[in-house]
């Protein structure tokens, strides 16, 4: 199945589509204020090391100072005393495990690792590099024939002068050889670029930053279906393919820059999708409808047939709605990321058959998701219950908070969302438009959030755009609600 992927870059956000048979199927999201750093690296300064609680806390560079516990230096030594591994003052290697949070400094190892789409590599500890090769396989991977054939593919693969070891991800088994060598490629190509930057770099210092959500697109999504990636900022443009170049050469073909005059993302009317996904009713074509709602535990999914009455009868119409409503929730899982426990509610069927042909439909829609899914038979009750592995925050928690008018029973989208929506379409209209400037009306809240956090990229934008911008806040509005006039 041929696919585009779309890369929407300013300087508040990245976005990302995956568009399969010309619709979104998948959506991701990624702003620059709360990206974390967790799996960065550093050369790191130990500061204090604190022998009555086996902690040390090193400078990594950041406001507070990281903490790091003897566990996260030695596995292998239970009775290891840290004041016997570190001194103040010693540089070490050390990688993020978990971001600060409030007064608490980021949580880190010596025990690095780096992701690839299929394997994750361990470099061998310290300067030891006397560390045999080693190949560990996901637990997800339950099968022994499984773990043995993988683990044999993967002793061929690897170069006879490799060190440290490999874990191979559950993703791997469906991988070619070629895509195995391209992540051991990138893996080694990323450890080596690393190692010599230790050599001429002063602690502390970061030496490897997670990727970003656009090269990690190009290394997690991009594949062998995919026709084409458009990037719609010429500056990461040329940051992607640099990137593509040294980790990834099969994929520079498929980079274009999109220099047209609609918004990228208007090409597949993205947005649209997106507000539609941040919906609990799903419409179906049949006149049919889903009822999505996402709680803290759970999601659960309400199959309705609504307006559709079918052609035959009820056992005919309600059979024709749950089919429809299979291959709808493989794709609204998808598009609005949700993970965890899946309860769906089908129509009431009563032949077996058509229960096992509604299941069969959604497993094989379920076979496009990047994420791991599993999926159990129909209960008792008539219930399917599945699971889908979380690989990130949901596109409705990203985007919405609680609604204080309904004290938290419905959602609307945050300020900073809304601030950002006006940038796009401040940009959209000057495309079509030439006045000699624009006025922001738009709730207080969101005016207050233009004049404070978010001025540096409204000034930004309006050096781009060459015209003024003027706010004006209108106590009426709702938080969603804001108009742009031009003048």
């Amino acid at each position: 199945m041929n696919e585009e992927i779309l890369i929407n870059i300013t300087p508040q956000e990245t976005r990302v589509a995956l568009i399969q048979q010309g619709a979104v199927q998948e959506l991701q999201i990624e702003r620059t204020r709360q990206r974390g750093i967790v799996g960065n690296i550093y050369l790191a300064k130990v500061v204090r090391v604190l022998p009555g609680m086996q902690s040390a806390f090193i400078e990594i560079g950041l406001e507070r100072t990281a903490f790091m516990h003897v566990a996260d230096i030695t596995q292998n030594n239970p009775q290891a005393q840290i004041e016997k591994l570190l001194f103040e003052g010693q540089n070490v290697l050390v990688q993020v495990l978990k971001d600060p949070l409030g007064t608490k400094g980021a949580r880190l190892t010596t025990q690095l690792s780096i992701a690839g789409r299929n394997l994750v590599y361990l470099p061998p500890a310290g300067s030891d590099t006397t560390t045999e090769k080693y190949i560990g396989v996901s637990q997800r991977i339950d099968k022994p024939e499984e773990r043995e054939a993988i683990k044999a593919r993967l002793t061929g693969l690897m170069p006879a002068d490799e060190k440290g070891g490999i874990i191979v991800r559950t993703s791997a088994q469906d991988a070619t050889d070629k895509e195995l060598k391209h992540d051991m490629h990138y893996l080694r190509t990323t450890w080596e670029k690393i190692r010599e930057a230790v050599n001429y770099q002063a602690a502390p210092s970061l030496l490897y930053q997670d990727l970003s959500l656009a090269e990690r697109v190009l290394r997690d999504l991009a594949g062998e279906e995919t026709t084409q990636i458009r990037v719609d900022s010429a500056e990461n443009f040329e940051k992607l393919k640099s990137f593509a170049t040294h980790y990834m050469p099969n994929l520079l073909d498929k980079l274009t820059l999109h220099r047209g005059e609609r918004a990228l993302f208007d090409l597949f009317d993205v947005d649209t999708e997106i507000n539609k996904a941040l919906g609990r009713r799903v419409d179906l074509k049949s006149g049919g409808y889903l009822m999505i709602d996402q709680t803290e535990s759970m999601t659960t999914i309400d199959v309705n047939t609504g307006s559709y009455v079918g052609a035959r009868n009820l056992d005919d119409t309600v059979f024709k709605t749950n089919l429809e409503a299979a291959q709808s929730i493989a794709r609204q899982l998808r598009l609005r990321n949700l993970g965890g426990i899946i309860i769906i509610d089908f129509i009431d069927m009563v032949g077996k058959d058509h229960q096992e042909s509604v299941l069969h439909e959604l497993k094989r829609n379920l076979e496009r998701d990047h994420a791991r899914t599993s999926v159990s038979e129909f209960s008792a009750l008539g219930l399917v219950e599945m699971t889908r592995k979380r690989t990130r925050e949901s596109l409705a928690h990203i985007t919405c908070e609680p609604c204080p008018t309904c004290a938290g029973k419905g959602e609307v989208k945050t300020s900073q969302t809304i601030c950002y929506e006006i940038l796009r379409e401040i940009v959209r209209e000057h495309r079509q438009f030439n006045p000699k400037e624009f006025r922001i009306v738009a709730a207080p809240d969101v005016i207050d959030l233009f004049l404070e956090e978010e001025n540096q990229f409204l000034a930004q934008l309006g050096d781009f755009i060459s015209k003024p911008i003027k706010l004006q806040a209108e106590g009426t509005f709702r938080q969603e609600q804001y108009d742009i006039v031009l003048s």
